[in-house]
C-alpha cells in the first residue's frame, strides 16, 4: 500500500539532495569545526556557508544568525535571553494564549522566576489585535514573542504590524517563524522583528538543527555556556552535518518557494473545498484565506480526531490532530480552545499538511476515503446519539 504524508508541520522528509551533502560531512569531511588543521577548516568553512544560505533566506547578515538545536531551543534562547538580560529595565513579557509550547512554557517558567507573562486572546479566526498588544504595553515590558503563523490551525499572524508597535515602544519582538521559513516570503527587516526562530526539519532538513536570527544590538544573554563556538552565544561542538543540510534546504527553499506555494494553496483549497462539500456538519478553523499555503484543519462534529487519525492510518495516509509536540496529550488543543471552540469541537479537529510530494491523485484520494471515515466514526458515536 502506498503511503501519502500529510503531516508536513511535524516533520518534513529530508530532501534527497540534502542528505548528499550532509553524507559528505558525516564521512570524508568529519572534523571538528574547531579544530585547526584543514579537516577542522574544511567543516567550519561549510558552516558559514550555510549560516550564509540561512540568512539569506530571510533577509539577515549571517553574522545574525546563531544555529541551535532546533525551534524549541531557539525559542528558548529568545524568550529565556531577553528576559535574563533586561531584568533591570522590567520583569513583564507579551505573547499569545495561541503560541506553541516551546514558547508558552518558557513563558511559565519564567512566572515562577518573577516575570510576569500577558496572554493575549486571539479571534475565532486564531488571529492576534495588534490593538490588544499596544493596551498591554507597560512601562515593565521588555519583549513580545507571537508566532509568525499558527502551527495547528495555519493562521498568519500580523507580525508587521506588531513589530511597528515594538519599536515604537523600544521593546525587542520575537517571532516563532519554524512554520513560515522556507514556506512564504519573509524579511526580518520588513516584518521588524529582532529575533525569529526557525528549524530545520520544517522545510526538508534534518532534524536536530535550527538557527535563532538576533538582530545586531539586541541584548540577550547566551542560553548555553562553555566554549567559544556561534561567537559564544552557544557553547558546544557544532552538528556540522546538520547545519549545512540545513544551509542547502534553506538554499532549495528561496529557490522553489514561491511557485511551491502556488501549488500547494491549489491542492490546500481543493481539498478544503472537498471535505466542507462531501461532510456535513463540518468546520474549517483558522482564517480562510490568511493562513499558510499547506495547511488544513477542520473540526468534524460528533466524532473524535485519534479516531479519525487511526482510521486513515489504517488506509495508509497520516495525519494529525494538532501539533506532533502534543500528540501524546488527551487535553483538548489549547489553540482551538482559544479561538473559541468547545472542548468537544476540539477533541473533533484534524489537521492535514501537504508538502513538495503531495500530488492531487493524493488529494483525490482523501476525498474518497474520509468521507467514508467519518460516516463509519458517526454511527457509533455516543457524541451523535446524545445530540439527537
Amino acid at each position: 500500500m502506498r503511503r501519502i504524508y500529510l503531516d508536513h508541520a511535524a516533520t518534513t522528509p529530508t530532501d534527497p539532495e540534502v542528505a548528499r551533502v550532509m553524507s559528505l560531512y558525516l564521512t570524508d569531511r568529519f572534523g571538528n569545526p574547531s579544530s585547526t588543521y584543514s579537516y577542522g577548516q574544511e567543516a567550519k568553512k561549510a558552516i558559514e556557508e550555510a549560516r550564509v544560505q540561512v540568512a539569506e533566506l530571510i533577509g539577515a547578515r549571517d553574522d545574525e544568525i546563531v544555529f541551535t538545536s532546533g525551534g524549541t531551543e531557539a525559542d528558548n534562547f529568545a524568550v529565556k535571553g531577553v528576559a535574563f538580560a533586561n531584568e533591570n529595565k522590567g520583569n513583564h513579557l507579551i505573547t499569545t494564549s495561541i503560541e506553541h509550547h516551546a514558547v508558552i512554557e518558557t513563558c511559565k517558567f519564567l512566572e515562577r522566576k518573577g516575570f510576569r507573562v500577558t496572554y493575549l486572546p486571539v479571534d475565532v479566526y486564531g488571529l492576534v489585535d495588534p490593538s490588544d498588544v499596544k493596551k498591554a504595553i507597560t512601562n515593565k515590558t521588555i519583549l513580545i514573542s507571537v508566532m509568525h503563523a499558527n502551527n495547528e490551525v495555519g493562521t498568519i499572524e500580523p507580525i508587521t504590524e506588531i513589530g511597528k508597535i515594538a519599536k515604537e515602544r523600544g521593546i525587542s519582538f520575537h517571532t516563532d517563524a519554524v512554520q513560515t521559513v522556507g514556506h512564504i516570503p519573509l524579511n526580518v527587516d520588513e516584518l521588524g522583528v529582532d529575533l525569529l526562530s526557525m528549524s530545520g526539519h520544517k522545510l526538508y532538513g534534518p532534524k536536530g538543527v535550527g538557527a535563532l536570527y538576533v538582530r545586531k544590538g539586541t541584548k540577550l544573554v547566551p542560553f548555553m555556556h562553555g566554549g567559544e563556538q556561534e561567537r559564544r552565544w552557544r557553547a558546544g561542538t557544532e552538528n556540522a552535518p546538520g547545519i549545512i543540510g540545513f544551509g542547502r534546504a534553506a538554499e532549495l527553499a528561496r529557490r522553489e518557494m514561491s511557485n511551491e506555494a502556488e501549488r500547494l494553496t491549489y491542492l490546500r483549497d481543493k481539498l478544503i473545498e472537498g471535505i466542507l462539500e462531501r461532510i456535513h456538519h463540518t468546520h474549517l478553523n483558522g482564517h480562510p484565506s490568511g493562513r499558510l499555503p499547506n495547511n488544513v484543519d477542520v473540526t468534524f462534529d460528533f466524532v473524535e480526531g485519534e479516531s479519525i487519525v487511526l482510521n486513515l492510518d489504517l488506509e495508509g495516509i497520516c495525519a494529525s490532530t494538532g501539533s506532533a509536540c502534543s500528540s501524546s496529550s488527551l487535553e483538548p488543543s489549547h489553540v482551538l480552545l482559544a479561538m473559541g471552540l468547545s472542548p468537544e469541537q476540539a477533541h473533533g479537529s484534524l489537521r492535514l499538511t501537504l508538502g513538495k510530494w503531495t500530488t492531487e491523485e493524493m488529494i483525490e484520494q482523501v476525498l474518497d476515503v474520509l468521507p467514508r471515515i467519518i460516516g463509519k466514526l458517526r454511527a457509533i458515536s455516543p457524541l451523535l446519539r446524545n445530540h439527537r
